[in-house]
């Protein structure tokens, strides 16, 4: 099972944009999503961007993600 959380593009370098998952900096090829900028949120699995994510959703998820997270849901 695949587990995907919304990452904030910090930086963009052609094709490759630099994501914020959490803290973490991570790469991703964009070539699959059309008009990537710089603070859109984006979906990236296996080192690819495979689908944007609405801001509003994307803090929605994230917020609740810290929630679990924080009480320890995940055991």
């Amino acid at each position: 099972m695949c587990l995907s959380i919304p990452g904030k593009v910090v930086s963009l370098n052609g094709n490759t944009a630099e994501v914020d998952v959490g803290g973490t900096i991570t790469r991703a090829q964009t070539d699959l999503l059309e008009n990537v900028k710089v603070g859109d949120y984006l979906l990236v699995h296996t080192g690819f961007a495979i689908q944007k994510y609405d801001k509003k959703d994307a803090e929605e998820t994230l917020g609740l993600l810290r929630q679990v997270f924080k009480h320890g849901k995940f055991q």
